[in-house]
């Protein structure tokens, strides 16, 4: 763990201590938070600064290109060549990028939690617990990152999640083991129970409320296939946002409507991700193309044939929010043309950006998810009308217009629905690789891609078991950390 506690040290001398702190320092190198933290102001600062560390681009990166979301395209220089055809090792980019992204923060969250009790907050009380609540939340969340992408079975409380942090290092360079699910769910439960406690004002959806604490709890417990609490979760929230309309759900995702956002990630020109374009780094459109959305903008990964073959020639707002319509090429002889790579052009277009092309807030919660938990737990308790019901109200809205309600024969095929619907819904979110994972075997689904794109990769597709379907422990981590146990075939 020795380079992620280097980072948050660095973070906190550059954003937090002024000069004349500094200097009073009895041990220079050493930063306690008893002197980067003084006041409830300055407890907001870290809080920030731990924000600033959350980022899922690195998933939604790693999921469009190793499952069946996108294709390498026009411009494609070698892009995410390893991850289209499944070569994935300890020196992945996205594992790396997950890994400490997630650790950042849970080591500013832990500066913070550990600070608070030293600071008088007498005359700012509500402040001062809105800010340390959102702290266990932002470590709660951060740890159940690591778990989700980390660990081979969410439902295994014995297997193997991460490295349980929830104290500020003593010693940057000790060997830390990896702890169980059941060790990472236990610490996530009881953030969230002081986060309930202690969130006390609404800030918008891109800070941690109530909302997003029911949200983060409503989807572990499905992730577990504690369906129960999840659908009780799920339903709460589904009684104050509502499922957007169509003109709604385009305009999301270009951050001019919060219908159903529960919570996101702003990105802004001048934060600390602008600039950072090429490399994903916050901008979620730039893991598409270089330049913009548009047919000249260097499109190096474009949406899946796949994809566009159960869009294409429907009223589907989906089809026009993740595809640039008027400038794509859709080639008519695809599968018997040699050259199809440059004559069908299919450009992504989730993340246009507003005053700054490919810029767009993260979305990290939403309303669909949560139909799509009450729909996994309806179809889990045996009640395939209610879940076929619950996909209707989704389907209706994405379409403008009434849908069949769909008759499934057995628990398969409810979830084979609802995934065939999440695959749509939440396109580019980052949550296919997950799906597939915790439920492909259960809906008899698994990675999608069109046989003519196969032709140019290693491999079609994975079974939902295969071990790529867990990442790997980075091998920056496992060099400094002689504790940490790889997973499986690393």
């Amino acid at each position: 763990m020795k380079n992620i506690f280097k980072i948050v040290y660095a973070c906190l001398m550059l954003s937090i201590v002024s000069c004349n702190d500094a200097i009073e320092i009895e041990q220079p190198g050493r930063l306690g938070a008893e002197n980067a933290f003084q006041s409830v102001s300055d407890l907001r600062a870290g809080l920030l600064g731990a924000y600033n560390f959350l980022d899922t681009t690195n998933e939604i990166g790693l999921t469009a290109a190793m499952t069946d979301e996108t294709f390498k395209g026009r411009d494609n220089g070698g892009q995410n060549n390893d991850e289209q055809n499944f070569n994935i090792n300890s020196s992945n980019g996205y594992a790396f990028g997950i890994w400490t992204s997630y650790y950042g923060a849970i080591g500013m969250a832990n500066r913070v939690i550990q600070a608070a009790p030293s600071i008088d907050a007498t005359e700012d009380q509500e402040d001062y617990d809105n800010v340390l609540g959102q702290a266990h939340a932002i470590r709660a969340f951060a740890h159940f990152q690591i778990l989700t992408y980390f660990s081979p079975d969410y439902t295994d409380d014995s297997a193997l999640a991460g490295i349980l942090v929830t104290s500020p290092a003593e010693d940057i360079f000790e060997a830390r083991p990896r702890a169980t699910n059941g060790e990472f769910y236990t610490a996530i439960s009881a953030d969230l129970a002081m986060a309930t406690d202690l969130i006390n004002a609404s800030e918008g959806v891109t800070f941690m409320g109530a909302d997003f604490v029911t949200a983060l709890k409503a989807r572990i417990a499905a992730y577990r296939g504690q369906y129960v609490m999840a659908d009780g979760y799920a339903a709460s929230l589904l009684a104050d946002y509502s499922i957007a309309d169509q003109t709604e759900y385009a305009a999301m995702f270009e951050d001019a409507d919060f219908t159903e956002v529960i919570f996101s990630l702003e990105r802004s020109i001048g934060d600390s991700y602008d600039g950072q374009g090429l490399s994903g780094g916050g901008w979620a459109g730039s893991l598409f193309a270089f330049i913009d959305a548009s047919a000249s903008g260097g499109p190096f990964m474009e949406m899946s044939r796949s994809v566009y073959n159960i869009l294409a020639g429907t009223d589907d707002v989906r089809l026009t929010r993740n595809l640039n319509v008027a400038e794509s090429t859709v080639d008519p002889t695809y599968q018997t043309n040699d050259n199809s790579i440059n004559d069908d052009v299919l450009l992504v277009f989730k993340y246009p950006g507003g005053t700054q092309p490919l810029l767009n807030d993260l979305k990290v919660f939403r309303a669909s998810e949560m139909l799509f938990i009450r729909a996994e737990a309806a179809a889990d308790a045996g009640n395939l009308t209610a879940a076929a019901t619950l996909l209707k109200e989704l389907r209706d809205a994405r379409y403008g217009a009434a849908q069949d309600l769909q008759v499934f024969a057995n628990e398969t095929e409810a979830f084979g629905a609802i995934l065939d619907e999440r695959r749509l819904e939440l396109l580019y979110e980052g949550h296919r690789w997950v799906d597939l994972k915790r439920l492909g075997n259960r809906g008899n689904r698994a990675i999608d891609r069109d046989a003519k794109e196969c032709e140019n990769l290693a491999g079609c597709s994975l079974p939902n078991s295969d071990y790529r379907f867990t990442l790997p422990i980075p091998l920056s981590e496992t060099t400094a950390n002689s504790g940490v146990e790889q997973n499986r075939d690393y």
